[in-house]
């Protein structure tokens, strides 16, 4: 088997205008070894190893999308159609290695059939406005439903989400009842602007599907986990809160190894000091404190690897903090970025 490596996507923060440090991609052998600063022409949002090819790592940056095809030694610039366009997320198609979908900020989705090479911009989806920001709304996440290649959901930050049937040519605005459960007391929340009690339910930061309940996709975001069975119409709070003192979705993510695992992140702002890693082993229905560390950041990503099942690095939004386990959580090590570094926000594990 090839080599197992740990990668770290490290940007700015809106928050945070004059922080110093590096930016960009770090790797590091899984197993064991220092992490290498891999990248560091742009800040990197988002890092994404090829599930079918792990030798192929996207890096999602402030310039476009970046290639590597030689396990994340070295990056190149893909061929890409829009000029300093903020890449936030990635999403490789089952049964289909060659296409992979990249979102954007502004919001935008582009495609590529050669596993990244060279992209195409899609029809923008026409999400409408219904909040604005100190940031373009963004897409944050994608998660594709099992079995059907074309039909996708995407989580949108201070947008909401939206559902495509048809591989990202037409996309549905899913959002209108989250914006109808924010009329509830508890779900209302108001950060970066005053138009709307709204922000909070639209601050959408991460979606995914477990295969053993492939038509209920859940979203994390701010005021919690949501979930849906009619494909966006209507969404449940599935009231997270029951399970963890701390309910400020940042992610989640589906086990490549159990069609019923799912892992959350779970912290109480996007600028925190604490936060755990929750696991769920029934496809959401419940959940338990699965890290055994103290976080001194929001935790930002979860990094699951197909090639180690036992597994999980969890990457905190400050001071380069990462953990991992590699005994399915029942011990935990630090090892955090070297030197300076801006804010962690995304872990990716081939």
């Amino acid at each position: 088997m090839a080599e197992a490596y740990i990668f770290a996507g490290v940007a700015g923060y809106v928050g945070r205008p004059d922080a110093t440090g590096a930016v960009g991609v770090f790797r590091r052998a899984a197993k064991d070894g220092e992490w290498s600063h891999v990248f560091g022409d742009h800040p990197a949002h988002t890092v994404y190893v090829h599930p079918d090819d792990p030798s192929i790592v996207y890096a999602g940056t402030t310039n476009g999308v970046w290639r590597s095809t030689d396990s994340g030694a070295s990056f190149q610039k893909a061929d890409f159609p829009d000029a300093d366009k903020q890449i936030w997320s990635f999403l490789a198609i089952e049964g289909h290695p060659d296409r992979i979908y990249a979102g954007g900020a502004p919001i935008d989705v582009y495609r590529s059939d050669d596993r990244g090479a060279t992209w195409a911009k899609l029809p923008n989806p026409g999400m409408p406005v219904r909040c604005k920001g100190p940031f373009e709304p963004r897409v944050m996440r994608m998660a594709q439903r099992p079995g059907r290649p074309d039909e996708i959901y995407a989580a949108c930050e201070i947008a909401g989400t939206m559902h495509t049937t048809d591989g990202g040519q037409t996309w549905t605005d899913t959002s209108d009842h989250m914006v109808e459960l924010s009329k509830l007391p508890h779900l209302q929340s108001q950060i970066v602007q005053k138009e709307t009690w709204a922000e909070g339910m639209l601050d959408c930061h991460a979606v995914a599907i477990a295969p053993a309940k492939p038509d209920e996709p859940i979203v994390a975001l701010r005021k919690g986990l949501f979930k849906t069975d009619n494909a966006g119409k209507t969404w449940n709070d599935m009231e997270v809160g029951r399970y963890s003192p701390t309910t400020y979705g940042r992610d989640i993510k589906a086990s490549p190894h159990d069609p019923a695992t799912l892992y959350a992140a779970l912290s109480v702002a996007a600028a925190s000091h604490d936060g755990g890693v929750y696991r769920s082993t029934d496809a959401g229905e419940t959940w338990a404190r699965f890290d055994k560390v103290q976080v001194h950041g929001t935790i930002m990503n979860i990094g699951l690897s197909k090639s180690l099942p036992e597994q999980v690095v969890i990457g905190a939004r400050y001071d380069g903090e990462v953990f991992m386990t590699q005994d399915g959580g029942d011990s935990w090590s630090e090892i955090r970025l070297p030197g300076d570094v801006q804010d962690i926000y995304a872990i990716a594990c081939s």
